[in-house]
């Protein structure tokens, strides 16, 4: 086995990218960075009827999003090609043959109905399903006539019972598992040719010389079951790591089936998530970093936490999937990253206005009005929308309550009166040019500013009022006071 670090994801592409997957690619990635290894992507594609090209695109997509890049794989090849499982039939069969001709394995013939009768009759009698092992006693005479009907076999490896399989596991320490709990001889290669999960996995780690295999804990059985190919194949295992699994705040198991797109990382970065929050999230999840000053650190890059991940620090505990902490770590970015990387960001969320309104500096200071309530990058939308446009609806009780007053007009009336004087460019200048207003009008406070807020924003709450007056500009801001003088005269 390889001294260097080598680790690595093999999703497989029978559906779009889950949580839990991102997870342990991001532990995957953060161990290689860490030990200066490598992070390799496999794809585990032998399930014929339901991979499918679009979910691997997905998961390639959506592992770049996060920023989780690889070090070989099957869209930048390496020294350890082929990375899809399906280009490597014909070597998982021959390895298959090489444990038959040792007595490890043998050609079994069961009929998918006298497997299924099995099944019924251990059901029906109370006992666990396993496989009975009758295929390991056939003679000659039962080959030669399932060969004339005509069956195709499949091959299936000894499992020795009675024992004990057990292993220092990196994150869980010692777990030991009894093979009489892992269902008897197991299929390593199907009658159609295709080899079994637990066989090709093992054949490909040590094909691509893992050191470490850090995935779910509902892999332990699997783990068992690998450990004995390994050393039937004449290969030390590497070490394994088991990470708890992703539940929800109800303490269910994450799952499409229970919740929908909201296990889809793509969801995430459709609704304006940030992979830097989500990054931070899934890292912290089930991982607390150890710190030399001793304080918690819980908002980190991937750089950052890539220099202080350790598997040791990997809660045992099931991880709870919270969309409430989630929305915490990506305000916190929207806050807090560039204004320019959240104006790109936020391209697809302004798609329905007129961006040509304002210059890509004006643009950056609207948005940076808004940003700081947001949860998500899709609510800037809302959070934006009176900028643009010469006029805007303004709700009816803002309209009664502080719009259509008499003091109300005659602070929009004024300030209609002396807008030449605005000093547009200036946002300080602009509250200094309100004030003014309030001034001579002996109107201050919310009595002042909130009428001009509705009537240019349509809301009593908003950004500095300097600056969105500047950000507004002279025309928005002229034929917005004129519409809402005229609005209040038509009551």
């Amino acid at each position: 086995m390889s001294t260097s670090v080598r680790v690595r994801i093999a999703p497989s592409p029978t559906g779009t990218l889950h949580l839990g997957t991102a997870r342990t690619a991001l532990y995957n990635f953060l161990f290689a960075r860490r030990h200066d290894g490598a992070f390799i992507l496999r794809l585990e594609d032998t399930d014929e009827e339901r991979s499918k090209e679009e979910y691997t695109d997905d998961i390639i997509a959506g592992l770049k999003w996060l920023g989780i890049n690889w070090d070989e794989g099957p869209d930048i090849g390496g020294p350890h090609a082929p990375y899809r499982q399906t280009q490597k039939i014909d070597h998982y069969s021959n390895l298959a043959n090489t444990l038959i001709s040792k007595g490890l394995a043998y050609l079994a013939y069961e009929s998918p109905a006298e497997l299924e009768a099995l099944r019924e009759q251990q059901k029906n009698t109370n006992h666990a399903h396993r496989y009975d092992n009758s295929g390991r006693h056939l003679s000659d005479a039962d080959l030669k006539k399932y060969e004339q009907e005509g069956r195709a076999p499949m091959i299936r490896f000894k499992v020795e019972e009675p024992r004990i399989v057990s292993w220092n596991d990196a994150i869980k320490g010692e777990i030991s598992v009894d093979t009489a709990d892992l269902g008897g001889d197991m299929v390593i290669v199907k009658s159609n040719g295709v080899a079994i999960y637990n066989f090709a996995v093992v054949i490909d780690d040590i094909d691509m010389k893992m050191t470490h295999v850090i995935r779910g804990e509902d892999h332990i059985h699997n783990t068992a079951k690998q450990i004995l190919l390994y050393e039937a194949l004449g290969y030390e295992h590497p070490v394994f790591g088991h990470t708890a699994l992703i539940q929800d705040t109800e303490h269910r198991k994450l799952s499409k089936r229970l919740h929908g797109e909201s296990v889809h990382i793509d969801n995430y970065r459709i609704l304006g998530y940030m992979p830097e929050a989500m990054v931070n999230y899934l890292a912290q999840m089930s991982w607390t970093p150890h710190v030399e000053t001793g304080e918690a650190k819980e908002i980190f890059t991937l750089e950052e936490a890539s220099k202080l991940f350790e598997l040791e620090r990997v809660s045992k505990s099931a991880a709870v999937f919270d969309l409430h902490r989630l929305n915490w770590f990506n305000a916190h970015y929207i806050r807090s990253l560039p204004l320019s990387v959240i104006t790109d960001r936020a391209a697809p969320f302004l798609e329905q206005f007129n961006l040509s309104e304002y210059s890509r500096e004006q643009l950056e200071q609207l948005i940076d009005t808004g940003r700081s309530g947001l949860s998500v990058l899709s609510e800037l939308t809302d959070a934006v929308r009176f900028y643009f446009g010469e006029t805007l609806a303004i709700p009816q009780e803002l309209k009664d309550e502080h719009l259509c007053t008499d003091s109300a007009r005659k602070i929009m009336t004024q300030t209609l009166k002396s807008l030449n004087d605005m000093p547009w460019h200036e946002p300080a200048g602009c509250k200094k040019f309100v004030d003014k207003v309030g001034k001579e009008l002996a109107i201050k406070g919310k009595d002042l500013y909130w009428p001009l807020r509705v009537a240019m924003s349509g809301s009593t709450h908003g950004p500095d009022m300097g600056l969105m007056i500047s950000i507004l500009g002279e025309k928005r801001v002229k034929a917005r006071l004129e519409s809402a003088l005229n609005l209040c005269n038509q009551v």
